[in-house]
């Protein structure tokens, strides 16, 4: 039983894994990066799964990483802290990997490692008038471990723009650098997944995980090594004053330091 997610599959094969934090705006908490790598395991070891659709609760789709969360880690010991940024990676790898086509329904608002959770989708359909945002140096944060997944999905340029300028975008922008492959009203948004699902169940199942598979070797390679290099970038970033003082700032309601000397 899940505390922080939900899974149910119809009679075709198609699961919905729904991120189920409405309170939290589905903030990236230890327990549901847990969760989402065991439902990741889950669905993909199953056979009578034949697609999976990556829904959320509430207004937002994911706000990012949860900043209790990641206070824990700035306050805990060197081995908290690696275990926290591993668990991170490698829950993004366990979805970037799932053997089944993975079908973003982007229903709100994404930041920070929500933007992560976009990227590590086959496609993602969003609604209208959403806002986005790699909001992690406003908190004197990288976005390390989600990068290799949304570079691979933005490309170079507007990471740049993007990473260092933390600003926000619509769905129109985030349609046009690849984040988004359809923008749709929110009535529209079921029927824009279903039409993207539909095709997919006319294939055979063990060439569609193939041919998903052979993107990715085309691709770039997150291998053990990187999930372990970002890993590692993110823990220096919580080990850091900025971070302290980023997410110190957060909670007191308060610009940061380097906000009011700017």
């Amino acid at each position: 039983m899940f505390e922080t997610i939900t899974i149910a599959q119809d009679t075709r094969g198609v699961a919905r894994l729904v991120l189920n934090r409405p309170e939290k705006h589905n903030t990236l908490s230890a327990t549901m990066i847990a969760e989402l790598t065991e439902a990741a395991a889950r669905l993909g070891g199953d056979a009578s799964v034949r697609a999976v659709v990556l829904a959320a609760e509430g207004a937002s789709f994911c706000a990012g990483g949860d900043l209790s969360w990641m206070r824990a880690q700035i306050d805990g010991g060197p081995a908290m802290r690696r275990e926290g940024a591993l668990a991170l990676a490698r829950m993004l790898n366990a979805l970037d990997t799932l053997p089944k086509p993975l079908i973003g329904r982007v229903q709100g608002q994404a930041f920070g490692g929500g933007i992560g959770m976009m990227s590590v989708c086959d496609l993602c359909i969003g609604v209208g008038g959403a806002r986005f945002g790699l909001t992690e140096t406003k908190l004197g944060l990288i976005p390390a471990t989600i990068s290799p997944y949304v570079v691979a999905r933005i490309g170079a340029a507007a990471a740049r723009r993007h990473f260092m300028a933390a600003r926000l975008f619509d769905s129109t922008e985030a349609h046009r650098i690849g984040l988004l492959h359809a923008v749709v009203s929110p009535d529209e948004l079921d029927a824009a997944v279903e039409a993207e699902v539909t095709p997919i169940l006319a294939c055979a199942p063990g060439a569609v995980a193939d041919a998903k598979a052979l993107v990715a070797r085309l691709g770039p390679q997150v291998d053990e090594a990187l999930i372990s290099d970002t890993a590692d970038l993110l823990i220096r970033r919580w080990e850091s004053p900025e971070a302290a003082e980023g997410i110190a700032a957060f909670f007191d309601k308060r610009p940061p330091a380097w906000a009011s000397r700017a």
